[in-house]
């Protein structure tokens, strides 16, 4: 919960300020005199800080000189009845984030607190991600790849990291659409900066304005405050906006009009802000069938299209697979803390056999689940076909264009049907059905980012139903998000 600090020798101002924080939902702790303020922000955790220039002791601008003694490092803000030029300089100098003269209006502080926080949650969010990107190993280390055709996307990569152009990366889902993205940016003159993604087809399509482009306070019902979207947050660095096919029509034209013109417009202000970001843009669907049915903007998409990356399904790279399946046993030796293990040629072999309709992120979480579960040192063919044999129905359907649904359910029944009878199992039917609901709700509700609502609206079923089949199916929703995203 933030924190804030109010400190002022007057009991009622310390009341009033204390009850409209409290009201925002904030945590307030006060103090009458400077020495009290001083020694509270030396051991505590602090967000902002309300100080009076004159109290007993110890004046605001004596605390405020000593603010590099404060673990952490809060935002202070000075309160004085006496407006004067010199009081305000003198604040500004020592760093107070701003100056406030008595008597001074509660809806207007509140809105200057708002953006405060909302200032402080950037900054400590941009200096997390120049943290992570000096101590991890780059994003295009990780991406794994011998073959042809994914040393042909690093060369892409190469070529277009330093210019500014748009980018859009066509794949099928798990193929790592999001780790491209992420390594155009970190090997181009923006990595230092923020680097956004943003699933176009999670956030419902009402707030998908306001999430991009930030509002005003007032624009709509529940806008409290003003409010920073997307373009900011992620100004001078990249916004990867995903599943941009999903992105509604009316959005799109005024998507194309902030990359001609360089301009963002909050939803309920009239002014334009200027920002400078790079855009990455990918899908999972043939945009051109979308522009011939008007669902896509043909002029968003020459803009987008300026350099297109077009990721190959695992099942046309599957000479990877080996060297894929090494990076992913290391990786699970670390996250899980575990002694490094081994897989057999024959184990192999058989990985690279199957159709791997989930891709990369399919064989990454299948080599994670057998890493932890199964026991040697070395990982064998029995080890992938035991756990392969219990996944549900649908994850193993290869993709196809031809027939119906029901149609390839029936080609792939039959293995697993007849593998059943042989181990004398019963109540079949409770069997096979859950394993085509739970991969078909997991599916929905990582297209909806786990809003329940739109993937009940989505499956065509009532929200209650859906809302009962995840409690029976123990559905995680977060890990099928996780899971199934790009």
């Amino acid at each position: 919960m933030t924190q804030i600090l109010i400190a002022d020798d007057e009991t009622s101002i310390r009341t009033i300020l204390t009850r409209a924080m409290e009201k925002k939902g904030f945590e307030v702790v006060r103090a009458k005199t400077g020495g009290e303020a001083l020694e509270f922000l030396k051991n505590s955790s602090v967000d902002l800080a309300l100080l009076d220039i004159r109290m007993p002791d110890l004046s605001g601008l004596d605390i405020l000189s000593r603010q590099n003694q404060f673990p952490s490092r809060p935002l202070i803000f000075m309160m004085t009845a006496q407006d004067t030029m010199e009081n305000a300089v003198e604040a500004m100098k020592r760093g107070a984030y701003d100056y406030l003269t008595k008597p001074f209006d509660l809806d207007e502080l509140s809105l200057l607190v708002d953006r405060a926080l909302e200032t402080r949650r950037l900054q400590r969010e941009n200096e997390q991600l120049k943290r992570e990107g000096a101590g991890r190993v780059q994003a295009a280390t990780r991406i794994i790849g011998k073959t042809k055709n994914i040393q042909s996307v690093f060369k892409i990569i190469g070529k277009v990291a330093n210019q500014d152009v748009t980018v859009l990366i066509h794949g099928e889902s798990g193929t790592g659409k999001e780790l491209i993205a992420r390594a155009v940016h970190e090997q181009g003159n923006r990595s230092g900066q923020p680097f956004v993604a943003v699933n176009c087809s999670a956030i419902p399509r009402d707030l998908l304005e306001s999430e991009l482009f930030g509002h005003k306070r007032g624009a709509f019902t529940g806008a409290v405050a003003d409010a920073m979207g997307y373009f900011e947050q992620a100004n001078h660095g990249t916004l990867f906006l995903d599943e941009i096919g999903d992105m509604p029509m009316g959005l799109q034209a005024k998507l194309l009009r902030v990359l001609q013109d360089k301009k963002i417009q909050r939803v309920g202000d009239a002014k334009p802000v200027p920002v400078d970001v790079r855009i990455i843009a990918a899908t999972n669907q043939n945009l051109e069938e979308r522009i011939k049915k008007g669902q896509f903007r043909e002029d968003l998409y020459f803009r987008l299209n300026v350099v297109p990356i077009s990721l190959p399904p695992l099942r046309d790279r599957k000479n990877d697979i080996p060297l894929l399946a090494g990076f992913f046993m290391e990786q699970a030796a670390r996250e899980f803390k575990m002694p490094s293990r081994q897989i057999s040629p024959a184990a192999l072999s058989f990985l690279e056999k199957q159709p791997w309709p989930g891709n990369v992120r399919e064989l990454e979480n299948l080599i994670k689940r057998v890493f932890v579960l199964s026991q040697g040192a070395v990982l064998e063919k029995r080890d992938f076909e035991l756990l392969m044999s219990s996944a549900p129905l649908l994850d193993r359907i290869p993709p196809s264009d031809d027939g119906s649904m029901e149609e390839i359910i029936r080609k792939s029944l039959p293995v697993r049907f007849e593998k059943l009878l042989r181990e004398g199992k019963k109540g079949l039917y409770d069997q096979f059905i859950p394993a085509v609901e739970r991969p078909l709700i997991e599916l929905a509700l990582a297209k909806t980012g786990g809003n329940q609502i739109k993937a009940a609206s989505l499956l065509g079923i009532n929200r209650n139903t859906l809302r009962k089949k995840i409690r029976e199916l123990k559905i995680n929703i977060q890990l099928s998000v996780q899971n199934h995203g790009s």
